[in-house]
């Protein structure tokens, strides 16, 4: 079989667009190409065909849990000459024959590291060879693209560890990449996934040679000394502090040499007393050259963040029209629903942003930033407040909500998180507005963004007192519980209302002590490994999850946060609704030439409502959706398990299909034999929905 072409050799030295490529048949890049826009120039399948769309393959790619529905696929497949790369529900990379979803090759990693859910991988061919770079756990691996066996000549037996160059005494060491590179000639550009709570590893951006694994350059996201931004944090920030990390993925001009790399928020991300000061370069979009990693320009989206904003999606290239000239520009979401545009070779944004005045907190050692940017133009993508006005109509415990309401801090961005037991609404909520989908952009310059906006409820509570401590004391697993766990699993061990982080309180009942304890040393699926605690801590955890009381010697580490969060906790009523008046999830049109917004329609929908007449909600959602010239725009990520067809024009539905687990992922779409495909990763496993592990390609008969 034919897999590498001179056209793919041409467009991965940047010498060839998507746009210029001709008879374009691959989604050769995540998200479809460098400018991470989820278009497809293909035009078989359109508004007049599409309701024909079936089913053409199915792929079980293995390592899916069942029984707990604590596994996921968040992978947008690659497709390359006919051929598909993906991975699996149990983190194995894998490919397949594109047209029947035959397998071709699957690794067996078994490696002793924590393997997260990734979201794809990333390819590269000189014309002679192609590889795939995957990342397992803290381990970036170099694949022959032919076989998936490791190329021998990179690293250390075809694999480097991602931390290297990152570890520091008393630190997590917590490290993972869970979101694809950018490849630049011969250089492979990673970022990665930290801790978000203190002590976190540093989120430094790093170029490989991706034929030897060598790192070429590093670009410190917090500043070392005499570099720019270094006065932004406090003395020897970069030796105290982690985070400011890329963990959502970047996107690059080939042409002019630019990558262009978001940042999510420094650590402890929800209390910043610790880290006086603006806190550059987190929550930023920065403009690195690609062959130095030198700083051409950044905007930072939200200054010394204590919401976790962080910039949640890749960014999107694209070319608009503005004040009558063509303009490239860059732009990046915000999980507040805020839209950023900028000129993609000076930084200039294309429309207007304002400084505004923001509450003060009210937590002691806490200084909030005085002002943030709030960009005027796109309209925000999602309400901005809560207020009573805002709860829905058939919420079942008014009386509840509406007292809790009041007694919270609710009705404008940014409020600062007080000391529970008062709390405040995040609206949208802690992941969004727009979360780690991202975006698509269609050749006209129209932006179709899925998001979200259900409110989030927040306090914060004192770290136990001893655990303040840079000094050795005793401390009980409930502390360490707290300090560690609580934020995730809540407080009292209830878990988050999403599934998301599960409840503890029974956990006897589905594990025992030693699966428990393996768990915390090595890290499964969105948690973890608790390799910064001692032995004996994480044996005192256990033994607290499972009724028994252990005290042991513990040393706090670096930076370690007075306060730590009362959990993500989504508001919903005792019906599992969310307390907010629909949309839910939404999908919105906007055009970037203009910064209007053409249409927006609810995303999703829970059937028992419909059937009682409350029209389409929207639901709580993740992924995105894949946009073509054809006039469609392809979307799962709702949590009723469908996958539907919609006209980009006028944001009409035009066809659903069901699949065998909701798609929490961003559809491919490509051709073989002159035939188009529309393929979606089917993991679930969040939101309380089940988890699978198919891969569904759709086809006209």
């Amino acid at each position: 079989m034919k897999r590498f072409t001179y056209s793919a050799f041409l467009l991965t030295l940047g010498l060839l667009s998507l746009t210029d490529k001709p008879a374009t048949t691959d989604w050769p890049e995540y998200n479809g190409g460098p400018d991470r826009n989820h278009f497809s120039p293909l035009t078989q399948l359109n508004p007049g065909n599409v309701a024909g769309l079936q089913v053409a393959w199915e792929y079980a790619s293995g390592g899916v849990d069942t029984l707990k529905n604590n596994t996921q696929i968040q992978c947008n497949p690659l497709i390359v000459d006919g051929v598909l790369y993906g991975v699996s529900a149990g983190s194995q990379a894998f490919a397949l024959d594109a047209a029947t979803g035959k397998e071709l090759w699957k690794t067996a990693f078994t490696d002793d590291t924590f393997a997260m859910n990734s979201r794809g991988v990333t390819y590269w061919t000189d014309g002679r060879e192609a590889r795939i770079f995957f990342a397992y756990g803290s381990l970036l691996y170099a694949l022959d693209a032919r076989t998936g066996k490791p190329v021998a000549s990179f690293g250390k037996g075809g694999k480097i560890n991602l931390k290297e160059g990152l570890a520091r005494p008393g630190a997590d060491e917590y490290v993972v990449s869970n979101t694809p590179g950018v490849v630049y000639k011969n250089l492979l550009i990673m970022g990665h996934r930290v801790s978000e709570i203190a002590p976190a590893l540093p989120g430094d951006v790093r170029a490989y040679d991706l034929r030897t694994g060598r790192i070429v350059w590093t670009f410190h996201t917090i500043p070392h000394p005499g570099e720019y931004g270094a006065d932004t944090w406090p003395k020897d920030g970069y030796r105290n502090f982690g985070g400011a990390n890329n963990w959502m993925g970047m996107a690059i001009d080939r042409q002019r040499g630019i990558v262009y790399v978001p940042t999510g928020t420094a650590a402890f991300d929800l209390y910043g007393s610790t880290r006086p000061g603006q806190n550059l370069f987190g929550n930023s979009l920065i403009a690195l050259d690609a062959a130095t990693g030198k700083r051409r320009w950044h905007f930072q989206t939200i200054h010394h963040d204590i919401w976790d904003r962080d910039i949640p999606a890749p960014p999107n290239l694209f070319t608009v029209v503005h004040d009558g000239k063509k303009v490239d520009a860059v732009s990046v979401l915000s999980k507040q629903g805020f839209l950023f545009v900028f000129d993609r070779v000076t930084g200039k944004p294309l429309f207007p942003i304002e400084e505004r005045p923001m509450p003060a907190s009210t937590v002691p050692g806490e200084k909030a930033w005085p002002t943030q940017p709030i960009p005027l133009k796109p309209a925000p993508f999602t309400r901005q407040s809560f207020s009573e006005s805002d709860i829905n109509d058939f919420v079942t415990d008014r009386d509840t909500v509406l007292a809790q309401l009041r007694r919270w801090q609710s009705g404008k961005e940014f409020i600062p998180l007080p000391l529970s037991p008062n709390r405040t609404v995040f609206f949208p909520g802690t992941d969004g507005g727009a979360q780690w989908g991202g975006a698509a952009v269609d050749e006209a310059g129209v932006m179709y963004v899925p998001a979200k906006q259900i409110p989030v409820t927040m306090g914060l509570v004192p770290t136990p007192a001893s655990s303040a401590s840079a000094q050795a004391v005793d401390r009980t697993g409930s502390q360490l519980y707290q300090t560690h766990c609580a934020a995730c699993h809540g407080q009292n061990r209830e878990g988050s209302h999403d599934g998301t982080y599960p409840a503890l309180l029974s956990i006897s009942q589905k594990r025992n002590e030693t699966s428990v304890a393996q768990v915390l040393a090595k890290g499964q699926g969105m948690m973890p490994a608790f390799t910064h605690l001692k032995e004996t801590e994480r044996k005192a955890i256990v033994d607290f999850l499972f009724g028994k009381t252990t005290s042991v010697a513990s040393n706090a580490g670096l930076n370690t946060a007075p306060y730590h969060h009362t959990g993500f906790t989504r508001w919903y009523d005792r019906s599992g609704y969310p307390v907010s008046r629909p949309p839910w999830g939404t999908l919105t049109a906007i055009d970037l030439n203009t910064g209007e917004h053409r249409w927006q329609v609810p995303l999703g929908e829970y059937p028992e409502l419909v059937a009682k007449g409350i029209p389409p909600t929207g639901t709580d959602n993740y992924g995105a959706p894949a946009v073509t010239a054809g006039g469609l725009l392809f979307i799962a990520s709702s949590r009723d398990e469908l996958i539907r067809a919609f006209d980009r024009k006028t944001g009409r539905e035009l066809w659903r299909a069901k699949l065998p687990a909701a798609g929490y992922a961003s559809p491919s779409t490509y051709a073989v034999n002159g035939k188009q495909y529309v393929v979606i990763a089917c993991g679930g496993g969040k939101l309380k929905t089940k988890s699978g592990d198919r891969y569904v390609a759709f086809a006209l008969p």
